[in-house]
């Protein structure tokens, strides 16, 4: 037996020591000037170091069908190359569907340079341009003059100069080898963008150049004429150049883009999130202060309760926690926001298998069994247990991150991975400390440890009709008002519009805000003070986000805020968004239901299945009671919802089915009414560690995730009433009586 325990105490020690040196440091160590000493092991999310995220539309409609299959990979190669130019550090650019690009870039804050480098076609052409003046007053009168086109040039004095010019072009882009920023000698050195053409190009440009000079040609990119100058005399380098009025920045972009090649269609940005730094760095120390708090008050609650054992059971969770950063750190997961949530919900749901287990061994005990036995035995009853009721939160987490997107697919990595974890420290690690013990320790007989409830026998059946009836109640008040509340219950992620918070250097009235807001046709918009009144969060369905800035900075003046996070989602993704969100619901709800059919019952899955139903229908009552919108964290929040209440009501179900072998001659209801009351101490005490790691992240977890935390409340409150007064009653509900077996 000793000979065993050594091999498993050498696979703790081992996965305990890989662990640590898999996530040390987790985060960026900093020297008191804020410089990065050590980089930590773990990536961060765009929403806890800033940058942003866009998903770019390639508009294929004016491509043969031959240009437009393979137009979005183009187009990738292309961005892909502008962002190394840029200088991005780790940034992500996939196809995401058939024409769609997403785009990570972590640390950049000028949001509209890098969404002018990205965007921008960089369709560069060479024509000449019409001085006829005959031709010139009837494309100026708008006549259509065959074989010209009227397009305008900006003048160093800022008017709009029309210029007529050839349709056909002489030279494209594609000749382009190189592009760089240069400066004039004369004047002030104003800066320019000097082209060079490869051999072919040259030879056509020396052709153009020798056959009219004293005429003009005009340089256009993206449809726009930047300069026009006269030919003097024949051009034989393949060089040419672009000026205007630039600044430095703009010169080096344009010639940026140019060197990266043109994009093969236009792009359009359909959704954009863009995270300040700070706003970044503010949710992070958030999210650890609700771990903190979250995790000290379980391990402090776990001493408490169960005395000796709860301090293994601290072990355990420790361990846990090391577990998740190093398996994020070997994976190179991403730690989002909701990352950190699921983290923190990992630490309530990881005391669950603990608290069955030693739940399990004091029963044992009290049927007279020695310490050892009632230790094996406790284990080998609880282990069923915990495999169902973790299977089917996995089979949850799963399903989000297939059909989940950036952070709720972090929450969902972040989940699984902590449920693997769990159990391992459960079955593993506090086992073999227990183990260890008991050998050491012959003549020890039993764990001690507190009770909240010793025999209760309270009779839960009987009131199950009352308890039909206020859940009716609830649901129907809920979904009367979340119907009526209509689009006004769902976010910007469902809807398309933008979501804008600023950070004022004093507090900001919000009638002057809607004033600004007004003047630019949005006075309709929801407006959000917190902070003091110097945090603003403004909501609105229309796509204006420069033009609040500006208007806010014309207002309140220039350095009077800052912008800490801007979310824009075009209609197309909102349809898409929602789509999504119903897959996983629809496909979770079929998965546990399938597997409690495979471990169970059929009617134990229809059962569970309407408990789940109740608690996501009370859930959205609640968040339209409260005002609060359904957006990808909420709907996260749900689906962790539907995880935590079905491994709640498995857990009854286990008990149920293992009562019926004992107690043949009792009816159904006297079953389960038994089973109900077996399994209440664990339920209470599963509840309120879980609650008071999601009340931490409630309070100190920070606004941006306050929506997520809240339906979370909701949810393991009413997950809990559901499964002792909806799952498990409801059986009663449907007669038979046949026998299960594992």
């Amino acid at each position: 037996m000793w000979n065993k325990l050594r091999w498993k105490s050498l696979l703790v020690v081992a996965v305990a020591g890989l662990a640590i040196w898999l996530s040390y440091p987790p985060l960026d160590v900093r020297d008191e000037e804020g410089n990065v000493v050590k980089e930590g092991k773990i990536n961060l999310g765009l929403d806890l170091q800033g940058g942003m995220h866009l998903v770019l539309q390639v508009d294929t409609s004016r491509l043969t069908p031959d240009e437009a299959r393979d137009a979005p990979q183009r187009a990738l190669e292309v961005i892909r190359n502008r962002i190394d130019q840029f200088g991005v550090m780790e940034p992500v650019i996939q196809l995401q569907g058939r024409d769609r690009l997403l785009v990570q870039l972590p640390g950049v804050t000028d949001r509209e340079r890098a969404k002018e480098i990205i965007g921008r076609t960089a369709h560069l052409e060479f024509k000449l341009v019409e001085e006829d003046p005959v031709l010139f007053k009837k494309a100026v009168a708008g006549e259509v003059v065959e074989g010209y086109e009227l397009k305008h040039i900006t003048t160093p004095d800022g008017k709009r100069e029309p210029l007529l010019v050839e349709t056909d072009v002489v030279l494209t882009g594609d000749m382009l080898v190189n592009a760089t920023t240069e400066f004039a000698q004369e004047g002030f050195g104003q800066p320019y963008v000097s082209l060079e053409l490869n051999a072919k190009g040259a030879n056509i440009f020396a052709d153009v150049t020798g056959r009219n000079i004293g005429s003009r040609l005009a340089i256009v990119l993206d449809g726009e004429i930047y300069t026009a100058p006269v030919i003097r005399e024949r051009i034989p380098s393949g060089r040419a150049q672009i000026s205007g009025n630039f600044s430095v920045q703009q010169a080096r972009d344009i010639a940026l883009v140019l060197r990266a090649g043109a994009l093969p269609a236009p792009v359009d940005i359909i959704e954009e999130r863009s995270v300040g730094p700070a706003l970044g760095e503010d949710s992070v120390k958030k999210g650890i202060n609700a771990i903190i708090i979250g995790g000290i008050a379980v391990l402090a609650f776990m001493v408490l309760y169960y005395l000796f054992a709860g301090a293994i059971a601290d072990l355990a969770l420790v361990l846990n926690i090391l577990i998740i950063t190093g398996a994020l750190s070997y994976f190179g997961a991403t730690l989002t926001l909701p990352g950190i949530a699921g983290l923190v919900l990992t630490i309530g749901i990881a005391v669950d298998a603990n608290v069955l287990i030693f739940e399990r061994i004091r029963e044992e005990s009290r049927l007279g069994k020695s310490f050892r036995a009632a230790i094996s035995a406790g284990y080998d009853k609880a282990f069923w247990t915990i495999l169902d009721a973790n299977v089917t939160t996995l089979i949850t987490a799963l399903i989000l991150f297939q059909f989940g997107t950036g952070p709720i697919r972090g929450f969902a990595t972040t989940l699984s991975i902590g449920i693997l974890a769990s159990m391992f420290t459960a079955l593993v690690v506090t086992r073999l400390v227990l183990d260890m013990i008991a050998l050491s320790r012959p003549n020890m007989k039993r764990l001690p440890m507190l009770q909240f409830f010793r025999k209760p026998n309270i009779p839960f059946v009987k009131v199950r009709k009352i308890a039909y009836v206020v859940s009716i109640l609830a649901i129907v008040l809920g979904m009367a008002l979340f119907f009526r509340r209509g689009g006004k219950n769902y976010g910007i992620d469902f809807t398309g519009g933008n979501l804008q918070q600023f950070k004022f250097t004093e507090a900001a009235s919000a009638t002057e805000i809607r004033d600004v807001l007004a003047g630019i046709g949005l006075g309709d918009s929801v407006i959000q003070q917190f902070g003091e009144g110097r945090e603003v969060i403004v909501r609105s369905f229309k796509g204006k986000t420069e033009e609040i800035i500006s208007g806010l900075r014309e207002k309140f003046g220039p350095g009077s805020f800052e912008t800490m996070r801007v979310e824009e989602v075009g209609p197309a993704v909102g349809a898409d968004l929602r789509r999504a969100a119903v897959k996983a619901m629809i496909f979770a709800m079929i998965g546990i239901c399938l597997y409690i059919s495979f471990r169970f019952e059929f009617r134990f899955a229809i059962t569970a299945i309407i408990a789940l139903a109740h608690d996501v229908m009370i859930s959205l009552g609640m968040i339209a009671l409260t005002g609060r919108e359904i957006s990808l964290p909420v709907i996260a929040a749900l689906l962790t919802i539907v995880g935590y209440s079905i491994n709640d009501t498995i857990v009854l179900f286990d008990r149920i089915r293992e009562d019926r072998k004992f107690m043949r001659k009792a009816t159904l209801a006297e079953i389960i009414n038994a089973s109900i009351n077996q399994t209440l101490s664990r339920t209470v005490l599963t509840s309120l560690t879980t609650l008071l790691v999601v009340v931490a992240l409630f309070i100190f977890g920070g606004k941006v995730i306050n929506d997520f935390a809240f339906v979370l409340l909701v949810g393991v409150l009413v997950g809990t009433y559901s499964s002792i007064f909806i799952a498990s009653p409801l059986l009663i509900e449907w007669s038979g009586r046949k026998v299960v077996r594992r």
